[in-house]
């Protein structure tokens, strides 16, 4: 496994085209050419399941926080959304002939190791216009099948925000490292239920590790609960919910008719 390099030696200016990029609007045709092509892949091979993925709000600003274990993972988590989703990646994938892709697609560059005012100015922008933000909660991938720790990046995002943040558990993309050896695992992803936090103007690093703290520990439940039931648990328990939560709303709604009627 080749180790993971975590700075970038490009000086900060050489992705300030990138940023403005992403920053003048949302992702156009080679977003959609990439689903395209990607989305057999993903789905077939990988037999890629969403669970819950109603629980990401069809509209206004959002960030997707997600653990990290595989390349794949951006298109894991957005192949079954109808909304395009814009990615934070690491810099170092921002080389030819990829970048073109990258930028025209959605994503934009961090650079890892060092505090990157840029990347989180790109992630505003694009909040500000009421699109989705996809970013790591461990800032970098995990190199074995446990999670590995929270970073403050999500949490200083949402709090300097104030958007909703939707825990995500990607489980079995892992193994997605394989691929050349022809090993295609099932991939499984659950999304949670959306966790706001009161904005503030400008956080400290301990607020913001205890903001990314909140959302991982939503994303251990999610994904250490694939790990030890299995996917068809999960989606047993996620129908389960849904038809209590029907029960409940219909009950709530007969007793305001009795109070009206009364």
């Amino acid at each position: 496994m080749k180790p993971q390099v975590y700075k970038d030696p490009r000086p900060a200016e050489h992705f300030t085209e990138f940023h403005e990029r992403v920053r003048r609007g949302r992702p156009g045709w080679m977003y959609d050419v990439v689903r395209l092509l990607l989305t057999p892949y993903v789905v077939l091979l990988y037999r890629t399941r969403a669970i819950d993925s109603d629980k990401v709000p069809s509209e206004g600003p959002l960030i997707i926080a997600p653990n990290h274990f595989s390349f794949l993972d951006h298109f894991f988590v957005a192949v079954y959304l109808r909304r395009k989703v814009q990615f934070m990646a690491k810099s170092q994938l921002f080389k030819r002939p990829l970048q073109f892709v990258f930028t025209h697609g959605g994503v934009f560059p961090v650079l890892r190791g060092r505090r990157d005012e840029e990347a989180f100015k790109t992630a505003h922008a694009v909040l500000g216009r009421g699109d989705i933000v996809l970013m790591y909660l461990e800032g970098g991938r995990s190199r074995s099948e446990r999670l590995g720790e929270p970073r403050p990046g999500v949490g200083r995002l949402a709090l300097e925000t104030g958007v909703p943040v939707v825990p995500t558990a990607i489980f079995g993309s892992a193994r997605a490292r394989n691929w050349k050896r022809l090993q295609f695992p099932k991939v499984t992803v659950q999304y949670g239920d959306p966790i706001r936090f009161e904005k503030v103007a400008d956080p400290t690093r301990e607020q913001a590790q205890a903001a990314a703290e909140i959302v991982f520990r939503e994303v251990e439940r999610l994904y250490y609960g694939l790990l030890e039931g299995g996917r068809k648990r999960a989606v047993r328990a996620s129908r389960a919910a849904r038809r209590a939560a029907r029960r409940a709303a219909g009950a709530a709604e007969a007793a305001g008719r009795r109070a009206i009627t009364q």
